[in-house]
């Protein structure tokens, strides 16, 4: 990682949607180990499972070279079933450690400590309770959120489908490509009114952990700080799914090819032309490619919790001071402080202090 002496002013310009990804990015090539780690143990941990639950769906059943086709369509609802909710556990726990993750990387900011998987997973057991209770709430609004939103979509996306082709059926050519691009115009803007809704819960764990706020107050201050940043968060969104699926792609060639070539029929239905080891190749590849792609997200939301707290509070300000005033002296109880702190104490017993040194270190422009 860059030595903070090489950084030598702060960067005040907000961050647009290419500064972000190019940031997050270059911080991630930096640390790339670093953050692989940190984010593999969830999707670890969801991959072994999902391996075991879909052996156990085919033990269960019966599936194999003679099974009946309730044995198959039985076992698929297993797996099916299986898989949402290891799914829905996997999205608390990465939020989780995105949590711990902020707290770290706000610390580099203010005292040029390094990023490492040990104090990442310290912060999380320091505030494992709250960061359990605030995940699960949040990955229950933003699936009921998202639910809601892709039903009028798609509700919207039919009647105007039904207009385009009763209105030019006698164009069929016409109202096919128009069809096509109103649909992906819908698509894309029922996407970004998901993320106008879901921006508002995005910041939570790192509200809890860089301010010592409790869940509900941390939902709250959330929803203050994520005003006029949705297209940002979703260009983020559409450049980690671009790259999930590219890299898909590429680890998915290699093993279709060798399917193939064995005479495996891989786009079929018929669970028993598909044999165990291709369904446990194709579940490490996609799992491998998130814990790879996983940080970026995390360092991107990072990085706009930051920005959005310069932009609105002066926090490159608030940065420098603490890191050569110390921390902002509590109020008395009857009094409101207006400022939300640098970075709140709430650190485990056992964890030491870091010296304030003085560095120049900058606020978002990370090398």
């Amino acid at each position: 990682m860059s030595d903070n002496s090489q950084n030598n002013s702060l960067h005040l310009t907000p961050l647009g949607a290419g500064d972000l990804i190019d940031r997050a990015i270059r911080f991630y090539r930096n640390n790339f180990w670093t953050f692989v780690l940190i984010a593999a143990p969830p999707i670890i941990v969801g991959t072994v499972i999902t391996v075991f639950w879909a052996i156990l769906g085919r033990q269960l059943f019966g599936v194999g070279s003679s099974s009946s086709p309730d044995a198959q369509i039985f076992s698929s609802i297993f797996a099916g079933l299986g898989n949402i909710f290891i799914w829905f556990f996997e999205c608390i726990a990465t939020l989780i450690v995105m949590g711990g993750a902020s707290r770290n990387f706000v610390r580099h900011l203010l005292f040029g400590e390094p990023i490492t998987v040990k104090e990442t997973y310290r912060n999380v057991r320091a505030r494992l309770g709250g960061l359990i209770t605030a995940s699960t709430v949040i990955t229950i609004l933003l699936i009921f959120i998202g639910g809601l939103i892709s039903y009028f979509g798609f509700f919207v996306l039919i009647i105007a489908i039904t207009i385009i082709v009763a209105a030019l059926s006698s164009v069929p050519l016409l109202a096919t490509v128009v069809s096509l691009f109103l649909g992906l115009a819908i698509l894309f803007g029922t996407g970004w009114v998901f993320f106008l809704a879901a921006s508002r819960f995005l910041y939570v764990p790192q509200v809890m952990l860089v301010e010592g706020q409790g869940v509900f107050a941390a939902i709250g201050r959330s929803a203050n700080l994520a005003s006029g940043n949705v297209n940002r968060l979703y260009a983020l969104f559409i450049f980690t799914t671009l790259a999930t699926y590219l890299a898909l792609f590429l680890f998915y060639i290699p093993l279709g090819w060798y399917a193939f070539l064995n005479g495996i029929e891989i786009f079929t239905f018929d669970a028993d032309s598909i044999p165990a080891w291709y369904e446990v190749a194709n579940q490490v590849i996609s799992q491998a490619s998130l814990i790879l792609l996983m940080p970026v997200w995390m360092i991107g939301l990072c990085l706009l919790y930051v920005d959005e707290r310069v932009r609105h509070e002066g926090y490159d300000i608030e940065l420098m001071a603490a890191r050569r005033l110390g921390e902002i002296p509590p109020v008395p109880r009857q009094f409101v402080n207006p400022l939300q702190p640098a970075l709140a104490m709430n650190q485990a017993p056992n964890q030491p202090t870091a010296p304030q040194r003085k560095s120049s270190i900058t606020t978002l422009g990370l090398n």
